[in-house]
């Protein structure tokens, strides 16, 4: 099987600061760069190997079919699944939706028609679980403790007979804080629930918990793990012989297992299977310069007054949040333009301007949240400007007294 390895100069390159007069980019929780050894593997499929993996009497059709096959084995590996157990699909928007209205049906046969979930979750949870609501299911949405993280304890006490799943984030998108799964998962031992985990800033980030084969349904996005938009996958887990019970969203075609019809997207397919693979081969590499950079960005802070908005201890390395006292954040990004990408919110509900559904769940006041910033940065992060961030922040607080 064709494998490219990616070149550590060229990643270096593209993400310096200042390159090309551009920010550094900080803002990977929204969107992450394509690694340069995945959009080789995409190119050459879209370019060279452009079979349909559904045409079965040519050579390039079996190439393709190849392909696909080896991406399933490239991401299973990252959660120590089968590879017969990967769903593809458009991303975890769909994957979310595909767990968790497609299980609709089975509660409804079943008559188990509450579910748990968290108030922290990502809008491509709670909205399919607001459309479940809407149709007679039980919705319990479970606020966060002050770290901002869901107790497993929570989770076990809300635990009712006819409880139908359990949906958890694996780590949050605006606070990166990491939820307890693995510990979630042993409260579930015993009983019928299905446990999905929403895994799109986790996936290939965070290894051994998402390996917890009591997690039945875990969502991936491509573009979260440096392949391109428009893939993902759901890693659907047997339990012994038995398939989760899902219903498909969409008709037409068979694919997937019946479960998501559609001609599959080869190249971007072969992008994610390469972006899987590098995770986990460079995991340990890419964590330690993630916390390198980590700590930089909390002690300059912590420097400066700031106050974390999750705790920093229990984010992914990659991630921090945090308020700067008398600070507006929209502020704050319009005088960082020039030197940093960066966010103040979920990338999804960016042209909403509502308050952070998530720090408000966490109980941080008005003013806290209206100063909100995130930092996301990742493997192929160049250096950060931070005495001139540090200078611009002093200055927007001047000129706020």
């Amino acid at each position: 099987m064709r494998t490219v390895e990616a070149s550590t100069d060229r990643t270096a390159h593209r993400l310096a600061p200042g390159d090309h007069g551009r920010p550094v980019y900080l803002d990977c929780n929204a969107t992450t760069p394509v690694e340069p050894a995945v959009l080789a593997e995409v190119m050459h499929y879209l370019s060279e190997e452009y079979g349909n993996a559904g045409s079965r009497t040519h050579t390039y059709g079996q190439a393709a079919k190849e392909r696909v096959q080896q991406a399933r084995v490239e991401l299973a590996a990252v959660v120590g699944a089968q590879p017969e157990e990967v769903i593809l699909t458009s991303g975890a928007t769909e994957s979310n939706n595909l767990a968790i209205l497609g299980l609709a049906a089975h509660g409804e046969r079943t008559g188990r028609r509450h579910i748990i979930s968290t108030q922290i979750e990502h809008k491509a949870v709670l909205e399919p679980l607001e459309a479940l609501g809407a149709r007679g299911f039980d919705i319990t949405l479970l606020p966060p403790v002050a770290g901002g993280w869901i107790e497993a304890e929570a989770v076990a006490a809300a635990l009712r007979p006819d409880t139908l799943l359990v949906s958890v984030m694996a780590a949050n998108n605006e606070t990166g804080v990491i939820q307890p799964i693995d510990e979630i998962a042993s409260t579930l031992a015993g009983h019928e629930a299905f446990f999905h985990v929403d895994a799109a800033q986790a996936f290939g980030k965070v290894i051994n918990p998402l390996r917890n084969r009591r997690m039945d349904l875990i969502s991936a996005s491509g573009h979260k793990l440096y392949a391109p938009k428009g893939v993902g996958a759901l890693v659907a887990r047997r339990r012994g012989f038995t398939r989760p019970p899902l219903t498909p969203l969409m008709y037409g075609g068979g694919q997937e297992r019946g479960l998501r019809p559609g001609t599959l997207p080869v190249a971007l397919i072969a992008g994610l299977g390469t972006a899987a693979r590098l995770a986990l081969q460079q995991h340990e590499q890419r964590t330690a310069h993630n916390e390198a950079l980590k700590r930089d960005a909390v002690e300059t802070l912590a420097s400066l007054g700031a106050s974390f908005n999750g705790d920093p201890d229990r984010s992914l390395p990659n991630a921090i949040n945090f308020s700067m006292p008398e600070i507006d954040s929209e502020a704050a990004i319009v005088a960082l333009r020039d030197l940093v990408a960066l966010s103040n919110g979920s990338a999804c509900t960016a042209q909403s301007y509502k308050p952070s559904h998530v720090l408000t769940a966490a109980g941080y006041s008005d003013q806290r949240i209206a100063g909100a910033i995130r930092l996301s940065w990742c493997h192929m992060t160049g250096a950060i400007p931070w005495p001139q961030i540090v200078d611009r922040l002093k200055q927007l607080r001047i000129a706020g007294d």
